[in-house]
């Protein structure tokens, strides 16, 4: 029987989501969720009926798990903790500050109800954290960085559009290259959040807005512009449409480290990203996640979970014959 994944949500990250189901012989798109006029809305999956949201109240026995693909800003905070008291969830949340909260919050539901929600699934936090991971267990003497972009933010993007007077957004995330180059050296610089990445932003404002003031609050968001270098450039939406319609993103982990008796001999382990589409690469950790979701409440499980939390097998849809074969 295929593991039926609802998806709440069809903007980029519910698409990304769709498209990842359909490669995988062991997994059905059910039923898709919007907040919006469900009967307006088309999908790419045939057959596959669309409801309003009011609806994952009482369809429990129409999917196994559920992909929330909201915000982290405002959607997501909400969303999780109520539907994991409904049914096995998954989601993208990545304000990184804000995890723990998070977490004590949807691990509560999803305990009272006997459900898996697996929270933060994605690269970063996601694979990203996963290899931080790594890397520390094995050179435990040693620090970490990551590098983010240059790439589109959609939570950083998502944040800006929610600002009164912004009509469309795009944020860029740039590495500052002098200080890529200073930790791949092996020299293991003190570097500041700002001294890491500066931040990019092309807003399409409303019609009569306060441009000054729309700018104020976006460099002065808490965790997500104040701690940046941020730029604020004000264009038209055919320039937004003409110049930053695609959504690539990227990245680097890397953790340098020290290993011998008299620490002599040191090591530099590199795990790095380049994403055409940063919903659909995301929506693939998602779907991953959302089949070890299934089989994790299917062993009796419950309570909330990240990437840390899961063993690797649980994420693949072959065997574990079958991967002890191709991969060890």
């Amino acid at each position: 029987m295929k593991i039926r994944v609802g998806i709440f949500g069809y903007g980029n990250l519910g698409k990304g989501v769709e498209n990842a189901i359909a490669q995988y012989p062991d997994m059905e798109v059910a039923p898709v969720f919007t907040r919006r006029n469900a009967d307006a809305l088309a999908i790419q999956t045939p057959g596959v009926p669309v409801f309003h949201e009011d609806e994952l109240e009482h369809m429990q026995d129409e999917l196994d798990v559920l992909v929330l693909c909201g915000g982290s800003a405002t959607d997501l905070p909400v969303q999780t903790p109520k539907y994991a008291g409904l049914y096995n969830v998954v989601d993208s949340f990545d304000t990184h500050a804000k995890i723990p909260e998070h977490f004590a919050q949807v691990d509560e539901a999803a305990k009272n109800s006997g459900k898996i929600a697996i929270i933060s699934a994605g690269w970063d936090p996601g694979m990203f954290s996963l290899n931080r991971l790594y890397a520390r267990v094995i050179l435990p003497e040693g620090r970490d960085y990551t590098f983010w972009g240059r790439g589109v933010s959609q939570g950083h993007s998502d944040a800006i559009r929610r600002i009164a007077g912004v009509k469309d957004a795009r944020q860029y995330t740039v590495p500052v290259p002098e200080a890529a180059e200073a930790v791949r050296s092996g020299s293991q610089p003190e570097l500041t959040t700002r001294q890491k990445h500066t931040r990019e932003c092309f807003v399409v404002a409303e019609d009569g807005a306060d441009l000054a003031a729309i700018e104020k609050e976006i460099k002065t968001m808490p965790n997500y512009f104040a701690d940046y270098d941020t730029t604020v450039t004000f264009i038209s939406q055919e320039e937004l449409d003409r110049d930053h319609k695609g959504l690539p993103h990227g990245g680097s982990v890397i953790r340098t480290g020290v290993t011998g008796k008299e620490k002599e001999h040191q090591h530099v382990i590199e795990y790095s990203l380049k994403l055409d589409s940063n919903p659909e690469f995301t929506g693939s950790v998602l779907v991953a996640c959302a089949r070890a979701a299934y089989r994790m409440n299917q062993e009796g499980m419950k309570g909330c979970k990240t990437i840390l939390d899961i063993p690797p097998a649980l994420l693949s849809s072959k065997t574990g014959e079958e991967l002890r074969a191709e991969l060890l």
